[in-house]
């Protein structure tokens, strides 16, 4: 089966990449994941993405601002959402993200990240 995208997955807790990866993957994208521990983020070689999945509470070691600040640095066009417990979409993040996504719900993930590939980048 053809990957639908490359997908790059940003958490602290492994248990969770592994899960948004299986999801992802079972929906036909591939899942790349990236652990943020006490040495920050460290992105994969030179793989290129599609999209950036970034859980919004990070741990001790960063902030989701701080992640979507790198991605941006990193990744300049790709649309990035955040996940999150949280019910409202956190206003920091706000002027990074092309989505807010409230975990719990896979499809609500699939359809949100299917929406933001499918529009085009805003233009410079």
């Amino acid at each position: 089966m053809d990957s639908k995208g490359s997908i790059l997955i940003i958490d602290d807790n492994p248990v969770h990449l592994e899960l948004y990866r299986m999801i992802l993957e079972q929906a036909g994208f591939k899942g790349v994941p990236l652990l943020v521990s006490y040495g920050g983020m460290h992105f994969p070689g030179a793989e290129s993405v599609d999209a950036v999945l970034v859980d919004y509470r990070l741990g001790p070691y960063m902030t989701a601002i701080n992640a979507v600040q790198q991605v941006r640095e990193r990744f300049p066009t790709v649309p990035i959402l955040i996940l999150s417990d949280l019910y409202d979409p956190p206003s920091d993040t706000a002027p990074y993200v092309q989505a807010f996504v409230r975990k719990g719900n896979p499809e609500d993930l699939l359809t949100a990240l299917r929406q933001v590939l499918e529009t085009p980048p805003p233009e410079s």
